[in-house]
């Protein structure tokens, strides 16, 4: 299993993900229609023409969802319960369509579960960066992880 177990995280512990993935108009198109979200910002490019961008930004969910998904296999894959929270998302500058980003990711803090004795709560920061180094996306996760099973 790629993921690491809740014992296996420290905090302070940082994983520079060397996955990286450039955002295509399909990806952009595609997942605000399945989101059902309309919005002239990621769709109409003569409509972004006039805005300060100058031409579609990418859907922000994406963004938070890839931001995310960079990470998994260092570190959850497979060893994840379930996400319980995102707080403190942001977005300090749009991803356009063509960006590559690439993501990090620190434990802010872990602990036992007070309800499962087979797991512990994770709390993730993710930042994620475009091919310009300029930080597109943050976000604290907080994940619900299993513990080593007893051998």
């Amino acid at each position: 299993m790629a993921g690491l177990y809740f014992e296996q995280f420290a905090v302070g512990q940082r994983f520079e993900h060397l996955v990286r993935r450039t955002v295509t108009e399909t990806d952009n198109l595609l997942f605000s229609a399945l989101t059902m979200n309309p919005a002239a910002l990621h769709l109409d490019a003569e409509y972004c023409k006039g805005t300060p961008f100058g031409e579609r930004i990418v859907n922000s969910v994406f963004t938070l969802g890839l931001l995310v998904g960079l990470s998994v296999y260092d570190t959850t894959y497979g060893t994840t319960l379930g996400n319980l929270g995102w707080e403190e998302v942001r977005f300090p500058r749009p991803v356009l369509i063509g960006d590559t980003l690439h993501v990090a990711t620190t434990v802010l803090s872990k602990r036992d579960s007070q309800s499962r004795q087979d797991s512990g709560i994770v709390v993730f920061e993710h930042r994620g960066w475009n091919q310009r180094d300029e930080e597109v996306a943050s976000c604290r996760r907080t994940a619900l992880m299993m513990k080593r099973p007893a051998a």
